[in-house]
């Protein structure tokens, strides 16, 4: 593993960390400061509203490469995390979850950035991989701190400091290399349907992220044991992102990760009991877990599409689908019940795999598991195989 892709896996893991521990703590906060926890449900939003507000930033923040968003993610992230451990009244936590958010956006801009050449769609897998195998940890952690009774189970947001601290005094990611000034600019239709799929898959994905546990205890589960349960949704997707590299190139990715996701999303909806939830959630977290790199690599490989640009792009539509589609799922399940709410989930993925096959019949894909040759139009290749992401003039991939 590159120097390069290590800086990124230690700054993803520390960001899964934190984002799912940021929800576990919404618990007790609400203890703590004696309000409804629906007072404080709009926390993990701020990572959405952070993405947002930075993605416009990333052509100036990677001007002069990586290095400076890299550090400044990693002390933004780690002052975040400290206020919220340590928060005593509201305005602390609140400011700790905006750093958080803005700190989570410098990481989702610097890592493409930090990634270069023909192995898009596998690094970001391994880099993801690091961010799920933490996300899993946060609220055993947590819980189990918590549970002591002797301090509060939020000082387990300290344990990202250290890693964090030395990533920024240490990392010293490889400059870009020097690009050609450019007049061409990359086609619309393909950047918007690439776009698409990056806000779509992320979308499903925090559909579960943000419901599974309310899920869990909605089906009679006490709130720390559907905690507990609904660990299995990470825990799934850092399986699929372990397995999902040997597979890029050699079957469809996309379309079986989509099936697989939809089955765990039907387990979801029609199971009756907190096992079946469970493993529902297992069976939808291995089948989501490769949509995000391979259809953010497919952005990234979008011919003519500046790095710094592609990297924008990908923060906004996280930003977008973080804030959109668990607020639309909470508001279809006040017209129906949360279990038929997560059939919404479905038409997302049918809508993300038509954007794919609109882009395929059209000649200019290059997305990471295409099975066979096609040219694009700036002449570059998409090969079966692992490397099959082919970086277009100075241009830097990611995960």
């Amino acid at each position: 593993m590159g120097a390069d892709v290590r800086y990124a896996a230690t700054a993803m893991a520390a960001l899964g960390y934190v984002i799912t521990a940021l929800g576990t703590c919404i618990v007790l906060l609400s203890d703590d400061f004696g309000v409804p926890p629906e007072q404080l449900a709009w926390l993990p939003a701020t990572f959405g509203f952070g993405l947002l507000a930075m993605a416009p930033a990333g052509p100036v923040l990677l001007r002069d490469g990586p290095r400076r968003a890299l550090a400044g993610g990693s002390f933004a992230i780690a002052a975040g995390a400290t206020l919220l451990a340590f928060a005593w009244i509201p305005a602390m936590a609140v400011v700790g979850g905006l750093l958080l958010g803005a700190g989570g956006a410098a990481f989702a801009l610097v890592t493409p950035a930090m990634l270069a050449g023909a192995r898009a769609a596998v690094q970001l897998t391994k880099v993801n991989a690091a961010a799920s195998g933490a996300s899993v940890l946060a609220p055993a952690a947590i819980g189990g701190l918590n549970a002591t009774g002797v301090v509060n189970g939020r000082l387990a947001l300290l344990l990202v400091v250290p890693p964090l601290l030395h990533l920024a005094a240490t990392a010293r990611p490889a400059a870009p290399e020097p690009r050609p000034q450019r007049i061409d600019r990359p086609a619309a239709g393909a950047a918007a349907r690439r776009w698409g799929a990056v806000v779509l898959a992320v979308s499903v994905e925090f559909c579960f992220s943000i419901w599974a546990v309310t899920r869990l205890a909605a089906a009679g589960l006490t709130p720390g044991t559907a905690a507990v349960l609904g660990t299995m949704f990470p825990f799934g997707m850092a399986l699929g992102r372990l397995a999902g590299p040997p597979l890029i190139g050699r079957i469809p990715v996309a379309q079986v990760a989509a099936a697989v996701t939809a089955a765990g999303a039907l387990v979801v909806v029609v199971a009756g009991n907190a096992a079946a939830i469970t493993v529902g959630l297992l069976v939808a977290g291995v089948g989501v877990a490769i949509l995000y790199p391979v259809t953010l690599a497919g952005l990234i490989a979008t011919p003519r599409l500046n790095a710094t640009h592609a990297a924008s792009l990908g923060a906004l539509a996280s930003g977008t689908a973080i804030i959109a589609a668990p607020a639309a799922l909470a508001r279809l399940a006040e017209v129906v019940d949360l279990r038929l709410a997560f059939l919404l989930t479905l038409p997302l993925l049918a809508a993300l795999l038509l954007l794919r096959y609109i882009d395929q019949v059209r000649g200019d894909n290059r997305c990471p598991e295409m099975g066979k040759e096609t040219e694009s139009r700036g002449g570059q290749r998409a090969v079966e195989g692992e490397e099959v992401v082919r970086s277009g003039p100075g241009f830097t991939t990611l995960e």
